[in-house]
């Protein structure tokens, strides 16, 4: 038997549509599992499904910040055997230069969404019970800061102790959640920090982590390991990975 087959589970992934969440749900397919993708950009998410393997997978497009894309979202699904949060956003600004505005679209795309959304699953009760998995990609920055990166981190951080609630909350229904915290990793949105903040920041980062940079492909095996029955005894955990 092997462990990390996830055939004949269901797993919803959001913010498929690029980057890790991309990776992730093509992944998750190659390992078997019915994968179903979300995220806002109706194009870059058919090319996702486009890459995806196997057969019976969905696509809902939604952008998360709704509630009522939220409730249409949860209305649509099948009962799950996973679920992915990948959506979240990159804004970096020097202290000084916070606005409400700032921290508020921070808020709501990278912790705001992923709470409403596990909300409004819970609640409909589309999550198996007895051996099921919720995994936020979160990032190494809540342990290892850098500057401009306050909104960012802070949303991180804080879905971070979200998550160890969650698990304390479904530990009885056998709903384990775990975080991923990556480093740097070749994304669009690291291309977009380094156009937006800068290029020197990101190659003096990429110079530290002593495996240089990760691959998305290299997070979504992680991501694998969560959701397969080869962590049924792991929850409440945050992994870093880093590249050393």
């Amino acid at each position: 038997m092997n462990a990390f087959d996830l055939t004949g589970k269901t797993v919803l992934v959001t913010g498929a549509s690029s980057g890790l969440g991309r990776q992730t749900a093509i992944t998750a397919s190659a390992y078997g599992a019915r994968v179903i993708i979300t995220g806002r950009h109706t194009e870059r998410l058919e090319e996702t499904f486009q890459q995806l393997q196997g057969q019976g997978h969905l696509q809902l497009p939604a952008d998360l910040t709704i509630q009522a894309d939220i409730d249409r979202l949860v209305a649509g699904l099948p009962v799950l055997d996973g679920l992915v949060h990948s959506t979240g956003i990159s804004e970096l600004s020097p202290a000084r230069f916070i606005t409400k505005e700032i921290i508020s679209n921070t808020f709501r795309i990278s912790f705001d969404a992923s709470v409403l959304l596990t909300a409004g699953i819970l609640g409909k009760r589309k999550l198996t019970k007895g051996n099921s998995s919720i995994v936020f990609i979160s990032s190494i920055s809540t342990r290892y800061p850098f500057v401009g990166g306050a909104m960012y981190i802070s949303a991180k951080a804080a879905l971070e102790a979200y998550a160890r609630v969650l698990a304390l909350e479904l530990a009885s229904r056998g709903t384990r959640v775990n975080c991923v915290a990556p480093a740097f990793v070749r994304t669009p949105m690291l291309e977009e920090t380094a156009e937006n903040f800068s290029r020197e920041a990101v190659d003096k980062i990429e110079e530290r982590q002593l495996l240089g940079l990760g691959d998305p492909v290299d997070v979504a095996n992680v991501i694998v390991f969560y959701l397969a029955d080869a962590s049924r005894w792991v929850s409440a955990t945050n992994l870093i990975l880093g590249g050393g």
